[in-house]
């Protein structure tokens, strides 16, 4: 008689270990958002953590070029469906045989079991503030995905807004909410006075990125985010976005957005203004990202780079790290987060030598 077959199944991963994989691969898929979430309280870390990673998931899924439309909106239901089956979140990382991302977006979309494990394991408020939040967002993107079939182009600036509101509006919320949730600093009146502004706390991040990125998503992303009825205002269109003989129309077309991304940091700037001095780490966290996202506009303002094939905006490593030391001390105060706001607008910010 033919010995019976044993089959072998790996140990399923115990939770600290889904928290070390996540760890892990948080710097490989963001490393500004990994050195940030290092800076907040302990009790808000794994939240934060696993929220942005989910994001970061759907996003993936949404930006492949392989995938068609169609099976985006099946991959984005699937992994809606990972919040109620820990089966299907274990099975979710399969899909990476259908999409084209880079290692690292293809090694976290494989983990999203893991990523899961640790969703899992926080408090039930907490679920349900990462699991409304993150289902508004992949909700937004597959409505985008499917009214784009042959690549996203943005139409209006009320599209523009609209877009922006679903992938990085709903990230204000959600991190406002986990704020109030467990820092003992945000109380009532203060989680309303954020509600004010935590939209354009996110969105401001995504019209700086949109702006920079231009050139990189339409090459290699097949998206391009500048609302058409701008472009074709200024004599330009969606079809000459990179055109070197479209570039002034091109560049007249993004006057509109720079506004835009001004106004939404000011009231990223109101946003943190409005959190006690006594959350200094959460403050901090808030701070880095749009002292980021000035100093970009800064060089924005000054470039046409993101409007040539092949190139991008971007703020020197120096001026980063000095950013980042910066912006330590000033949190201590608005009145010396407004002096380096004003410092960083003029000129790069580095320390000597």
């Amino acid at each position: 008689m033919q010995a019976a077959r044993l089959r072998v199944t790996a140990p399923e991963p115990t939770l600290s270990e889904a928290e070390r994989l996540s760890r892990l691969l948080l710097p490989r898929v963001s490393r500004t958002f990994a050195l940030g979430i290092k800076l907040l309280p302990p009790k808000l870390e794994p939240p934060v953590r696993a929220g942005y990673l989910l994001c970061r998931i759907a996003d993936t899924i949404e930006d492949d070029l392989a995938a068609a439309p169609a099976r985006k909106a099946q991959l984005l239901d699937a992994f809606l469906a990972c919040f109620d089956s820990a089966a299907a979140a274990d099975d979710f990382g399969a899909c990476i045989a259908e999409l084209s991302a880079n290692d690292d977006y293809l090694a976290l979309v494989a983990q999203t079991g893991h990523v899961f494990r640790t969703f899992r394991s926080l408090d039930g408020p907490t679920q349900d503030i990462l699991r409304r939040w993150v289902t508004e967002m992949v909700g937004g993107m597959r409505r985008f995905v499917l009214d784009h079939p042959d690549g996203i182009r943005i139409a209006s600036l009320d599209e523009f807004r609209e877009y922006c509101y679903f992938v990085a509006g709903t990230v204000g919320h959600l991190l406002t909410e986990l704020w109030y949730e467990h820092s003992a600093f945000v109380g009532k009146a203060t989680y309303s006075r954020l509600l004010l502004d935590c939209e354009a706390f996110g969105e401001a991040l995504q019209t700086v990125n949109i702006l920079k990125d231009i050139a990189w998503d339409a090459e290699r992303e097949n998206a391009i985010y500048i609302p058409s009825d701008l472009l074709i205002a200024a004599g330009s269109g969606h079809d000459a976005i990179l055109r070197d003989e479209r570039r002034a129309a091109n560049r007249d077309a993004l006057a509109p957005l720079m506004r835009l991304a001004h106004e939404d940091i000011e009231r990223s700037l109101r946003y943190i203004e409005a959190l006690p001095t006594a959350a200094m780490r959460i403050r901090l966290f808030c701070v880095l990202p749009v002292l980021f996202a000035i100093a970009t506009m800064r060089e924005l303002e000054r470039s046409e780079a993101m409007l040539v094939s092949g190139g991008a905006v971007k703020i020197a490593r120096a001026e980063v790290r000095a950013l980042v030391v910066a912006g330590s001390t000033s949190t201590l105060t608005n009145r010396t987060l407004r002096w380096l706001v004003d410092r960083v607008r003029k000129r790069p910010f580095t320390f000597p030598g």
